[in-house]
């Protein structure tokens, strides 16, 4: 499937005028489309809520708007907790996922009336000593270990991923002492949590997963009698990085979990549960870019081309080799005759958005966007090299554009350290 730009070169030359590149850009109308299409694809669920994964984009201006389409925040750190509370955005609208997790962010959590999702059995005991009392709901996450896989005929068996070797979530039998043990200490209402994979753009992988936990449900409630109020499916449904690959279809998904429910909890009265999701680069992926401009080339053994940007913008090529798709803004007909590596900066040789990547002849002054980066983007930005950190900007509906964080400066990055003893 051919991939688009959401901004054209017209649009990215008249923002750049005022903000200069490198610089993220976020879509609000596909952002708008996107969580109202998630929304309806779950809507047979009374209970239902998409719980946006703040660490995938933490920015209170795509918060707000995610917020205004119905969507609550899966904060896992006391600074994600903060920055919901500065959107006044707290209570049952907060899902605190977390795991090694120090002290002053559990209590944060507890005091901000946040969904509280504990990773471990070991914090059963830890929540009762910290906090002043154990939540009246209260979530635990599973893992059931081993490999997880898709069915199929026997050779397109699909591995999914490896909860075994997971650092996250419980074993069942631990689930269940964590129930017993949380409901003799005054809770009422329980949650279950569980992440098995990661950017699966099978739309089978979400109905498989509600299967294994509606059946792990269905099984402590029998053992523990304890009310479970929701299951927390989290993330995981992917995005199509490749145009090649499939694009996810959110209400073939959301029917395949209807049809789990109907089949697995329903006939044990437990129709009154309310499904949770956790979905953060499904929620804004596609609907952010990372726009550059060429300021290099360099022709050796390769043909190079060199932007503005580089990995401290946009790590995922350089830490997972992931693919992210390329456009030059204005060249979007002409032929992908040239072959290059398409670089940052940094000191370091992986510092690649793209390795033999076919693109049209690229000039310098060319304007590059590259697809895909508005989740897990930003967010993973760092200051190595010096480097600093780009602005974001939000498209708006009406075509008009807002910055809704500034580029960082020199002064941000010295802003830390402590020259009082030194004399210059």
């Amino acid at each position: 499937m051919e991939k688009k730009p959401f901004l054209s070169l017209d649009k990215a030359q008249e923002i750049i005028k005022d903000i200069p590149t490198p610089f993220h850009i976020y879509d609000e109308k596909g952002i708008r489309e996107n969580a109202r299409a998630l929304n309806k694809a779950f809507s047979w669920n009374k209970g239902y809520k998409e719980y946006f994964a703040v660490k995938a984009t933490p920015n209170p201006y795509l918060m707000k708007i995610l917020e205004e389409e119905g969507c609550g925040m899966d904060c896992s750190s006391y600074t994600e907790l903060m920055l919901c509370e500065s959107c006044s955005i707290s209570g049952e609208n907060i899902m605190f996922s977390s795991n090694v997790t120090p002290v002053e962010d559990m209590q944060k959590a507890y005091e901000m009336g946040a969904y509280i999702n504990l990773d471990d059995y070991t914090h059963v005991e830890f929540i009762k000593k910290i906090l002043p009392e154990v939540p009246k709901t209260i979530c635990c996450r599973y893992n059931p270990g081993g490999v997880f896989e898709l069915a199929g005929s026997e050779d397109k068996v699909q591995v999914m991923d490896t909860p075994g070797d997971s650092k996250y979530g419980m074993t069942e039998e631990q689930m269940e002492k964590a129930f017993t043990e949380l409901a003799e200490a005054g809770a009422e209402e329980f949650g279950i949590h569980a992440f098995l994979a990661s950017n699966t753009v099978s739309n089978e992988y979400y109905p498989e997963l509600a299967s294994i936990l509606f059946e792990l449900a269905v099984r402590l409630h029998k053992k523990t009698g304890v009310k479970i109020k929701f299951i927390n499916l989290s993330g995981g449904v992917g995005v199509d990085y490749k145009p090649e690959e499939p694009r996810t279809d959110i209400a073939y998904i959301g029917e395949g979990v209807r049809k789990k429910f109907e089949k697995i909890l329903v006939p044990e009265g437990m129709g009154d549960i309310a499904i949770f999701t956790e979905l953060g680069r499904y929620m804004l992926a596609p609907f952010g870019a990372l726009v550059a401009t060429a300021i290099h080339e360099k022709h050796i053994y390769k043909d190079y081309i060199g932007l503005d940007a580089c990995a401290a913008n946009l790590m995922r090529p350089a830490m997972y080799g992931s693919y992210h798709h390329i456009t030059v803004l204005g060249k979007e007909d002409k032929p992908c005759d040239h072959k290059y590596d398409v670089t940052g900066g940094l000191c370091e040789n992986n510092d690649k958005f793209a390795i033999d990547r076919m693109l049209p002849k690229i000039d310098i002054g060319d304007i590059i966007y590259i697809h895909d980066a508005g989740a897990h983007g930003f967010s993973m930005g760092y200051n190595y090299n010096g480097k600093l950190r780009s602005a974001e900007v939000l498209l708006k509906e009406d075509g008009s554009f807002k910055l809704i964080r500034r580029a960082e400066t020199p002064k941000d990055y010295f802003a830390t350290f402590d020259f009082s003893e030194f004399k210059f």
